[in-house]
């Protein structure tokens, strides 16, 4: 094999497949790219089994072939090389050459052979997306996603497709977040898919906002094709919480508050956080937000936020980590929440969108 590239290119390619890589892998194999060139173009898929993603780009081909190279290393020369034309080669024996002007590295490889294929799915109805409502989706859900792996079926997050309408659902047992689209595409049968995190995340890493997703459902498996690259995934099997269930349908208290204030005030009042303190301290009173924090040992805040707010004084806490997570993904100047008691959670709703989050208990 044997082709030259430009620098740049290679390495935003390089980029784009090597974060699905698990270093911890006991397949040494799976610490590899898989490189190929195929008449004037250079594929790299990169996999650790339970995601793949693929990658292509234009280079200019010397002789067609396939190797197997260690991800982090070739990352780590292509990101030293000065910029200009790369060329890379590789011998019977494996032995990978990479040049740019009078710099040469080698390495060895593994052949293609002991690289696992990753699935096709033929045949298999696809559904489209326009990439830049799917990443807002994104953006305004994962983050309620659970990692904690003893709740296996919370680990990622719920995409369901049914009556021209897409939705995407996440929780962690503390917080939701549920988003809901309307759509043109025709799908023949009601979607209802767990999608992992680390799908998400890189997805949302690659995604085109001015371009179309390709979305093709598999028994189980799900195809994403952003149009620079492809993305499959195992999904998760098991039954997601029933979320409508714990979604409030009349709260009698309503705040609105200016959102990038409450932010700022919030992250200040964190600073004060610990793991055994971390929740924050809420007074609402009428036209008023306190926001407070004590911690022993440490030291304390106090902060007033002007608010509209016209209904009974409350006192309650919050982890401020899973108000800031959704604060920064809103782009509202105003945020309302709907709160009605210190052991009840707060609701923040705007079209299409609904995140819940339980109080904490103040020390």
């Amino acid at each position: 094999m044997k082709f030259d590239v430009d620098k740049v290119i290679l390495q935003n390619s390089i980029q784009k497949v090597v974060n699905v890589i698990n270093p911890k892998s006991s397949l040494p194999v799976l610490s590899n790219i898989l490189i190929e060139t195929i008449k004037d173009r250079l594929s790299l898929i990169a996999t650790d089994l339970d995601i793949g993603i693929s990658c292509e780009i234009p280079v200019n081909v010397g002789e067609e072939g396939a190797i197997t190279i260690p991800a982090k290393r070739f990352a780590d020369i292509v990101r030293e090389l000065p910029d200009g034309k790369i060329l890379i080669s590789v011998k019977r024996n494996n032995t990978v050459s990479v040049e740019s002007g009078d710099i040469r590295f080698k390495f060895m490889g593994l052949p293609k052979e002991e690289y696992p294929k990753l699935p096709e799915l033929n045949n298999k109805e696809v559904f489209k997306i326009n990439a830049g409502v799917l990443k807002e989706m994104i953006n305004l859900t994962y983050f309620a996603i659970s990692n904690d792996e003893t709740r296996y079926v919370l680990n990622g997050a719920l995409l369901k497709i049914e009556n021209n309408q897409i939705s995407l659902i996440a929780t962690d047992g503390r917080r939701m977040a549920l988003v809901e689209r309307k759509i043109d595409s025709v799908i023949s049968k009601d979607i209802s898919i767990i999608v992992p995190l680390k799908t998400i995340q890189e997805l949302n890493r690659n995604l085109n906002i001015d371009k179309e997703v390709a979305i093709v459902f598999g028994e189980n498996q799900i195809l994403f094709n952003t149009g620079d690259i492809i993305i499959i995934s195992r999904l998760i099997e098991g039954d997601f919480p029933d979320y409508k269930q714990v979604i409030p349908q009349n709260t009698p208290g309503k705040i609105r508050v200016n959102r990038e204030n409450l932010m700022l005030a919030i992250r200040r009042a964190a600073l004060f956080s610990t793991p055994d303190y971390q929740a924050v301290k809420f007074e609402i009173v009428k036209n008023k937000l306190i926001i407070s924090k004590s911690t022993p040992g440490l030291g304390e805040s106090r902060e007033e936020v002007a608010a509209e707010y016209g209904g009974k004084e409350l006192v309650l806490g919050f982890n401020p980590v899973f108000l800031l997570d959704v604060l920064k993904n809103l782009d509202e100047e105003d945020v309302s929440f709907d709160v009605s008691a210190a052991d009840k959670p707060a609701v923040i709703r705007k079209e299409g969108y609904v995140y819940i989050v339980l109080p904490m208990r103040l020390s």
